[in-house]
């Protein structure tokens, strides 16, 4: 668990996040991000360490085809960064996006021969 101090019109107390949360304020900006999914798994593709230094986020995706990779990375390190900084006021200190595997779209089945030739001789 992490904590931080968070002083508005001064208050005393301290806020603290766990590692769950941050984890899924990750989650739901990865949702924004078009072209890809998560690594299916129990950590659900995301370790999260809290260090002095800020918040090392450690990301597994899968990509859809056709997206280019590093403009997809891109995007989820600046998606994560705005969103985990807005909503938690921690300082994100890096974010590695791990690409997986691409996921291409489903072929139509082939045709068999024999129904081509019948539907060429209906269309005549």
């Amino acid at each position: 668990m992490a904590s931080i101090r968070y002083n508005p019109n001064g208050q005393k107390g301290r806020i603290s996040y766990n590692t769950d949360i941050v984890s899924g304020i990750i989650a739901l900006s990865l949702q924004e991000t078009e072209g890809i999914e998560l690594v299916p798994s129990k950590s659900k593709g995301i370790k999260v360490n809290f260090e002095k230094e800020g918040i090392f986020a450690d990301i597994s995706v899968i990509a859809h085809y056709g997206y280019s990779v590093p403009e997809l990375a891109f995007a989820i390190q600046q998606t994560v960064k705005q969103m985990v900084e807005s909503m938690t006021k921690y300082r994100i200190a890096k974010v590695d996006v791990h690409i997986q595997s691409v996921v291409f779209p489903e072929a139509a089945p082939p045709v068999p021969p024999a129904a081509e030739n019948r539907e060429q001789q209906e269309n005549k």
